[in-house]
């Protein structure tokens, strides 16, 4: 399967939600390797003009959008998402019907659509949450069950939404698989470490959460994207990947506090000792996001998922992705981060000017 042959295998490709951070350079990748791209998103797409991208505006809760998304494709990579990392049983309706209205009726809308069109490949982009359940995870595999225990919006659409998709694998002569990010990070992060840097803006970050030897793993975005196609690459007739869910990352785990370190501190910012224990913040966090939605409350400081990846283990072998589809990542998280850190200290500068405008704009006039 060589580089020059990518369009011949993959024919022309839909990529929804290709406006985002992973749909944009995803979108990069497959038109610097010589494949037509139809980028299909409700915001305008960051990728420069090219005689192989087609930009389509539409809505993947429409079906009239969604099949024009589809017709004359053969390869869809599905990246389009509503991240709400809000949840249990405090979450609003409006929250619910939002989330499941985009991750899972879309999901379904474009499988369905793509199956009639005659679409021949699908990827699908999961999360490795849908295994996790706020248990402690060291390499765990693609066996580990479904998890029952929803703490966020996000994995709980992610949960239905990818068992639709597997479950559609040969179908109407599509083949189906999902990808398992983990904490995808790199160039036009606009989560992970915004999150982070939202944080050390309002002098929340005072303390370590949980064991230093606590760890996680990351998909740095240019790891996954290569991901995302050896899976397509290998979704064909007695293929590996049909019908199959893989785990993709940076095959580093690392501890949270110790990944951030580098970054943070190269944009000015000191960096705390004083270490807590992990369930107590998580105990504070749950019952604080309880009062947010109960009795409108300010946001808690850090979701409860988002707690549980700094005092739990949650990483996961990359074993089968290598196995059945030859992957290995492309970037060392060393690499990686080296390649990316000027984007970081430069989105921590802006997003340092823009909590500093207001001061500005309000100070009387001496």
């Amino acid at each position: 399967m060589g580089e020059a042959t990518l369009q011949t295998i993959l024919g022309p490709v839909l990529v929804t939600g290709g406006s985002g951070f992973v749909g944009a350079n995803l979108v990069r990748e497959l038109l610097d390797r010589g494949v037509t791209v139809r980028s299909f998103d409700r915001v305008p797409s960051p990728v420069p003009a090219h005689p192989r991208l087609e930009v389509l505006d539409g809505d993947i809760t429409d079906l009239d959008d969604v099949a024009a998304a589809v017709a004359g494709v053969d390869t869809v990579f599905h990246t389009a998402a509503i991240i709400d990392l809000m949840g249990g049983a405090s979450v609003t309706e409006e929250y619910r019907q939002r989330s499941f209205a985009v991750n899972v009726t879309g999901t379904e809308n474009l499988v369905h659509a793509a199956q009639k069109a005659g679409v021949k490949r699908f990827v699908y982009t999961a999360s490795n949450s849908v295994v996790m359940g706020g248990r402690r995870i060291s390499g765990g595999d693609e066996s580990l069950p479904y998890t029952e225990r929803f703490n966020d919006l996000y994995t709980e659409t992610k949960v239905v939404a990818e068992k639709f998709v597997l479950g559609a694998n040969g179908v109407g002569g599509m083949l189906t698989c999902s990808i398992r990010p983990s904490g995808i990070w790199g160039p036009g992060d606009q989560t992970m470490f915004r999150k982070v840097f939202e944080s050390v803006l309002a002098g929340h970050v005072k303390v370590l959460v949980g064991s230093k030897n606590v760890k996680l793993d990351n998909s740095y975005v240019h790891n996954l994207v290569h991901g995302f196609i050896l899976a397509a690459q290998h979704l064909v007739p007695d293929g590996t990947a049909p019908g199959q869910a893989y785990f993709i990352n940076d095959g580093e785990p690392v501890n949270m506090f110790e990944f951030a370190r580098p970054v943070v501190e190269a944009c000015g910012q000191p960096w705390p000792t004083l270490r807590v224990p992990g369930r107590l913040v998580w105990l504070v966090m749950t019952v604080w996001q309880w009062l947010h939605f109960r009795f409108g409350l300010p946001k808690p400081m850090l979701e409860p998922l988002g707690v549980e990846r700094l005092y739990l283990d949650n990483y996961f072998s990359i074993d089968k992705a290598c196995r059945d589809l030859g992957y290995r990542p492309l970037f060392s998280t060393e690499q990686a981060m080296a390649q990316c850190l000027p984007y970081y200290v430069e989105l921590f500068e802006q997003m340092q000017g823009q909590a500093a405008a207001p001061l500005v704009a309000t100070a009387p006039n001496g």
